[in-house]
């Protein structure tokens, strides 16, 4: 991966915002990032649709091309991340999603209900398209996301940047 390519791993969590819980998963959504030659940032915001649109959008202005959301992706009442995200894709890539939850299976079967997506926001105006992920809020759900993801990242930003293909 391009050393300058920048993302920001937005944890989704009410316990987390009120310290109630470690960051563990967005700890290791940086690490792996990091080590596939990512420059991150990490921010965390409660479960609230209005706070979630505006930390995307801030990342999306401060440069970063990859926004990975963590929790918020089950089917609770505060589960809302999918939704929302979804609303400011201008597409989705479905079969992202679908191989997560495959592999999340394997080893949690709660990841059957998980409702992880993957998508792109194109602007319109000169900002490159930002590749957009939605991922579980646990370290399994996080690592799945990014064993799938990892391999064809920089094909991602190929095709986003209009590289032959």
């Amino acid at each position: 991966m391009t050393p300058s390519l920048r993302a920001t791993v937005i944890r989704v969590s009410d316990e987390l915002v009120g310290h109630l819980d470690d960051d563990r998963a967005g700890t290791l959504a940086e690490s792996l990032l990091t080590d596939l030659g990512v420059e991150v940032s990490r921010v965390a915001v409660p479960d609230d649709a209005g706070l979630l649109v505006a930390a995307v959008t801030s990342a999306i202005a401060h440069g970063s091309r990859l926004v990975m959301t963590c929790g918020g992706t089950g089917i609770g009442a505060k589960d809302r991340t999918s939704d929302v995200v979804s609303g400011l894709l201008t597409f989705q890539i479905p079969g992202i999603a679908e191989e997560i939850r495959r592999r999340g299976i394997a080893h949690a079967a709660p990841a059957l209900i998980s409702r992880e997506i993957a998508g792109v926001i194109v602007s319109a105006t000169d900002t490159p398209a930002v590749f957009v992920l939605c991922a579980p809020g646990t370290r399994g759900g996080v690592k799945d996301t990014l064993d799938v993801i990892g391999p064809v990242l920089p094909y991602v930003f190929q095709q986003l940047d209009a590289a032959e293909h």
